[in-house]
């Protein structure tokens, strides 16, 4: 848009990377933006509805209603200012996802399996909650599944971790269009967003992201896969 500024966030890390203060939220262009898709858009297979107005993100997916699995995304300033919109556009996708104090903050509710339940209440069939440090949970009509962050010992900007973590969940479904976004694909898919939301940490803004590649990414899945695997060896138990 000529002459106009670009949408602006600003927010404050403490000593806890998991946590975060919003300083400032400045609109700018997105205050009057009317998304006009083009048809190769329209028709996309897998689609993100990254944070912004509810509004605008229902106009989105008014566009696209021939994707198969559609995923969203929002903040604390869309819950605490447009909590009813926000929810009638939730009602319109397959997939919210939220990190965990954003999600309870919606539902107003504390405990995340519950939290879970009430938004697939309103249509969703899964729900992932985003846990920093902590990793990725997700609650589907199949149960439970949940992931660590990949352990790492240096982190020098979460900022945009959750944007990647989509991208590789979203991403990996979008690499199997002849499977059905069930439950197991969809575990598959957290440990693929987990994995690319570790690259993103370890450098400021996309630095780590552009120089990515796919073997790199194999091996931190692979890794992921082998730090959460154990053998049960079942022990007698005194009656």
């Amino acid at each position: 848009v000529p002459g106009g500024s670009t949408f602006f966030w600003r927010g404050s890390y403490g000593w806890d990377l998991n946590d975060r203060d919003t300083l400032e939220t400045q609109l700018n262009v997105f205050a009057d933006f009317q998304p006009k898709l083009s048809q190769a858009a329209r028709e996309a297979d897998v689609l993100f509805l990254a944070n912004i107005q509810p509004e605008l993100q229902r106009e989105v997916r008014s566009q696209c209603r021939d994707a198969r699995f559609v995923a969203l995304d929002s903040m604390n300033l869309w819950i605490e200012t447009t909590r009813e919109a926000l929810i009638e556009t939730i009602a319109e996708v397959d997939c919210l996802m939220l990190n965990d104090a954003e999600l309870r903050e919606l539902t107003r509710e504390p405990n995340l399996i519950r939290a879970s339940r009430q938004v697939r209440q309103w249509g969703p069939r899964v729900v992932v909650a985003k846990q920093g440090e902590y990793g990725a949970a997700m609650v589907t009509e199949e149960g439970y599944f949940g992931l660590p962050a990949f352990p790492l010992e240096t982190v020098v900007d979460p900022t945009g971790a959750g944007d990647c973590f989509a991208g590789g969940f979203l991403g990996y479904v979008a690499a199997h269009p002849d499977d059905e976004p069930e439950h197991e694909l969809l575990c598959r898919a957290m440990a693929y967003g987990t994995a690319l939301a570790s690259f993103n940490v370890e450098e400021f803004g996309v630095e780590r992201i552009t120089r990515l590649t796919s073997e790199e990414i194999a091996e931190r899945v692979g890794e992921l896969q082998r730090i959460t695997r154990f053998d049960e060896k079942p022990i007698a138990l005194r009656d």
